[in-house]
């Protein structure tokens, strides 16, 4: 049998009667319970239609079916698709139509809005409601609990994850069975992340934190996961008792740290809190430890590679750095795309190279390629610099990326939204700090008549946009600040505009 992935999260688990899953109504779940249900989503997939390599888009509520059917697709060597569950019909059907998936997997709300594009390419579309009920669940009982897994290479494709670029609609990033083995393999290990730890995970699961590394090294621990449905202060604080581990994005801490309960008794069963998707201030890595007397580990990683860098467990965590390489990676910071930068504390183009660097971008072969050097390494658009320790720190992004709450927002998807508004001349969006999200979406507006008021813009972005992308101001300007070329300097607008 070659499948990585089933050898490594799910072989070793068949017969484990120890608690996988613990949600917050107080309900558990062995890993033996988990895989029975994946084993009769895969026969029941199979008999509709689905084939090895097969793409299954899951647009689909955080559920302990939603982290079955993730299994299934290992067992059934299908590509894997996680979508946030709280996108619009029309912003989902840019990825159904990109991805052309064999099946849809969404609430059964959303089936009949989306119903026109599955028709379309020939997706099926399955139901899977908040309660994990419908007809991807329905009949299962009727469907044997073992499932022999389908043959896969280690280059063979596991998962796809859309990921926005500078330009141009979001691409997905192709994973393999190599990628998503060998990082968590090295996580694991560098954690030490064992069948005795609990997992506090209140991320979702539709990106690289919440699915790769929170499942895939806790699997493979044969770990318990509490999953949190979402961020919830009182549950959190439940947690920390019966708990080792927390996986989080800044906003998590710097709510935490607004909490008057956090101290050092109630974390004192934690041995590690974990912090990632944006960068953590070292104002919330010093209050944090003041309080509670645990350092943070940052660490840095991105979609189309997973985890590059770490701060140790054991060792010195550095506050403002993302740590050193993971093993078996290459980190380099170039000054010009192949060479490299000939002093420590030099700053350029942080490039990657390792078994954890992505395939390519799905049917967009030039991008792919713009994306890597000559030599292979992965250009990640972010720029940084290494110290005299050989610790990464991430000095900013090449690419025009808002990070707000551990949440990718491209502006060029928003700006196009309010320029449909057929008073809107032109927009710019752009990112501001923000002390509780680490950022967040500003707009500027020309307008043809200034004195138009925004409510009709505001009302459709709401309509055509998940919340976390709607802008949390607007200003009306008469004209864009641009150079010579015709390019909005967006960063005089974040200078202008900055509160703090």
């Amino acid at each position: 049998m070659n499948n990585f992935l089933y050898s490594q999260l799910i072989e070793p688990n068949l017969d484990n009667k120890e608690t996988f899953l613990l949600l917050d109504d107080g309900k558990s779940f062995s890993y033996e319970e988990i895989i029975s249900i994946a084993s009769k989503i895969s026969h029941k997939l199979v008999k509709f239609g689905l084939k090895v390599g097969d793409h299954i888009l899951v647009k689909a509520p955080k559920c302990k079916e939603t982290i079955a059917l993730y299994l299934s697709s290992i067992m059934t060597g299908a590509v894997y698709f996680p979508l946030n569950s709280n996108y619009t019909p029309i912003e989902t059907n840019y990825f159904v139509k990109d991805s052309k998936p064999a099946f849809l997997i969404c609430e059964e709300s959303e089936i009949q809005k989306l119903k026109p594009i599955c028709d379309e390419i020939g997706c099926k579309i399955l139901s899977m409601n908040v309660n994990g009920e419908g007809e991807i669940t329905d009949g299962l009982k009727n469907f044997d609990s073992y499932f022999k897994p389908a043959f896969r290479k280690d280059d063979d494709l596991a998962a796809l994850l859309y990921t926005s670029g500078t330009t141009g609609k979001p691409k997905g990033a192709m994973l393999t069975q190599l990628n998503l083995v060998s990082n968590a393999n090295q996580l694991v290990n560098l954690w030490n992340i064992n069948h005795d730890d609990t997992l506090i995970h209140s991320l979702p699961i539709y990106h690289t934190h919440g699915l790769f590394v929170a499942m895939n090294t806790t699997m493979m621990a044969g770990a318990t996961v509490r999953l949190l449905k979402n961020f919830n202060l009182d549950y959190v604080f439940e947690a920390f008792d019966k708990s080792t581990l927390m996986m989080g994005v800044p906003t998590f801490y710097t709510r935490l740290l607004k909490d008057k309960r956090l101290n050092k008794k109630h974390t004192k069963n934690m041995r590690l809190f974990i912090s990632g998707s944006a960068p953590l201030l070292k104002e919330t890595h010093k209050n944090f430890y003041d309080i509670t007397g645990h350092h943070i580990l940052e660490r840095y990683g991105m979609t189309e590679t997973n985890m590059n860098s770490s701060n140790p467990l054991d060792g010195v965590r550095k506050a403002g750095s993302v740590g050193k390489p993971i093993k078996d990676i290459n980190i380099r910071i170039s000054a010009t795309e192949g060479s490299e930068v000939s002093n420590k504390n030099q700053i350029g183009m942080i490039e990657i190279k390792g078994p954890n660097v992505f395939k390519g971008y799905l049917n967009k072969l030039d991008q792919t390629k713009e994306a890597f050097t000559k030599d292979g390494y992965f250009i990640t658009g972010d720029i940084g610099y290494f110290d005299d320790d050989g610790y990464l720190y991430i000095s900013g992004r090449n690419k025009d990326l808002i990070i707000s709450g551990g949440y990718n927002i491209y502006p060029k998807e928003i700006e196009d939204v309010i320029n449909e508004n057929e008073n809107v001349i032109e927009s710019a969006v752009f990112g501001i700090p923000d002390n509780d999200l680490g950022e967040i979406p500003i707009a500027a507006i020309v307008m043809y008549q200034k004195d138009n008021k925004l409510e009709n813009i505001k009302s459709y972005l709401e309509k055509n946009l998940v919340r976390y992308k709607i802008p949390k101001d607007y200003f009306i300007l008469d004209e864009l600040p641009k150079n010579i070329m015709g390019k909005v300097q967006k960063n005089i607008l974040k200078e202008k505009y900055n509160k703090n």
